[in-house]
């Protein structure tokens, strides 16, 4: 392929596209987007009390706890290295197991913070989803990782 399009745009957008074709870089990329998206959408509603010992209606989001907020970041990123590493399926592989296991830390971290909330005065929101689909993702995107993995070795045998 590089012998054809030499470091030209086709080259880089062909490069991309087979990159994409790859099922595990899907997974990945939805993997990155839930743990971004966790910013914005609410993952748990409901009144707390506050320091002046009133009632107030809030939203959990990532933003509002920082060691949430970083360990989503963190996640979101790792899985976006771990998508455009493709050419090195071991550090891919061993990527998407640590983001698996920090995606499963967050959500502790989100079921933690629901704790604050008045009892029976909240409810988890359907946005929650996205945050609980996040290691799912990161499964998936492992499965299809050591898939090609099995591949290469039995394509290794035959020569």
């Amino acid at each position: 392929m590089k012998e054809r399009f030499p470091d030209t745009t086709a080259y880089h957008l062909l490069k991309i596209f087979f990159m994409i074709q790859r099922i595990q870089s899907v997974w990945l990329f939805l993997a990155a987007l839930g743990a971004f998206a966790g910013f914005g959408l609410p993952f748990f509603s409901g009144n707390i009390i506050g320091p002046d010992k009133a009632k107030a209606f809030q939203h959990l989001v990532a933003t509002n706890n920082i060691g949430i907020l970083l360990l989503s970041g963190l996640v979101g990123a790792l899985a976006l290295v771990a998508l455009f590493l493709f050419k090195n399926r071991i550090l891919q592989l061993r990527l998407s197991l640590a983001g698996l296991i920090l995606s499963v830390i967050n959500i502790i971290l989100y079921y933690l913070q629901t704790q604050k909330f008045v009892p029976g005065e909240g409810s988890y929101n359907i946005t929650a989803l996205v945050t609980l689909l996040v290691p799912v993702f990161f499964i998936l995107a492992a499965r299809g990782i050591n898939k090609d993995q099995k591949l290469v070795k039995s394509l290794d045998r035959l020569r």
